[in-house]
């Protein structure tokens, strides 16, 4: 008989399991894919579809969703376990509920168990008691607003934003993980428990550990949250050292 030895600081069900993980993301997006892959347990698989995108508007964002459905179904023919929507904007379009709803979307055309990063920002931001953040985003104030009203309707307080300004998507995925640590200082303040850093497209994984070291607090990325969720759905259990406290326990 095989015994399977687990440690405790792991967790891990089991050391045999091969789950896959399904993400939708949008076109022009360059850094959700390989800050997934430096961070997935060697049990766990990425697969990915496109929704085109590249300019960063409100309108543009809306009609990256007319290719969500035909897209999951792809997807879902790699027989993934979770089709996540990796882009955090779609979900804060319409404001409450609106993210679930994206997500009974995908999971009705697909047949797949389906989330998405927004709501899962709120599953995480719920799993450490957080109710008070300041947000950071590579974005213009507009879509930063919509990303405002989305949280504080879900009864999370914006006690503060701060915006690079940027339109173009690509330019996004070309910032260093440096513009979000700095950032990260300038937005840190004793109203905020928590700092979040909203935009997929944005290297911001890396620096999480070392921006909490620094100020002692939370510091949660759209992309580490739906990346915690993925894991979550699909049954992974264990800790991911360096990548912040989220992804100390999954």
């Amino acid at each position: 008989m095989l015994a399977l030895c687990v440690s405790f600081d792991t967790r891990v069900k089991s050391p045999l399991m091969n789950a896959r993980i399904g993400l939708l993301i949008p076109s022009s997006n360059t850094s959700v894919e390989p800050e997934f892959y430096r961070a997935l347990p060697p049990e766990v698989t990425l697969h990915t579809a496109r929704l085109f995108l590249s300019h960063i508007s409100e309108e543009t964002i809306a009609a990256m969703l007319a290719e969500m459905e035909s897209q999951g179904k792809l997807l879902a023919t790699a027989n993934v376990d979770v089709i996540m929507l990796g882009a955090v904007s779609p979900g804060f379009l319409k404001g409450l509920g609106y993210d679930r709803e994206l997500a009974a979307r995908i999971a009705a055309a697909t047949g797949k168990r389906a989330s998405t990063t927004a709501t899962a920002l709120l599953d995480a931001l719920r799993y450490l008691n957080i109710t008070r953040i300041a947000i950071g985003a590579p974005y213009d104030k507009v879509v930063s607003e919509i990303a405002s009203r989305f949280l504080q309707a879900n009864g999370i307080e914006v006690v503060g934003t701060q915006e690079l300004g940027l339109t173009e998507n690509l330019e996004v995925g070309r910032l260093p993980p440096e513009s979000a640590y700095d950032m990260g200082l300038r937005l840190d303040s004793d109203r905020a428990q928590a700092i979040v850093f909203a935009g997929t497209n944005w290297r911001t994984m890396a620096i999480t550990g070392r921006l909490e070291a620094k100020i002692g607090k939370p510091v949660i990325s759209t992309t580490a949250a739906a990346f915690w969720s993925a894991l979550r759905i699909v049954g992974w259990q264990g800790t991911l050292a360096g990548q912040g406290q989220l992804l100390n326990h999954v």
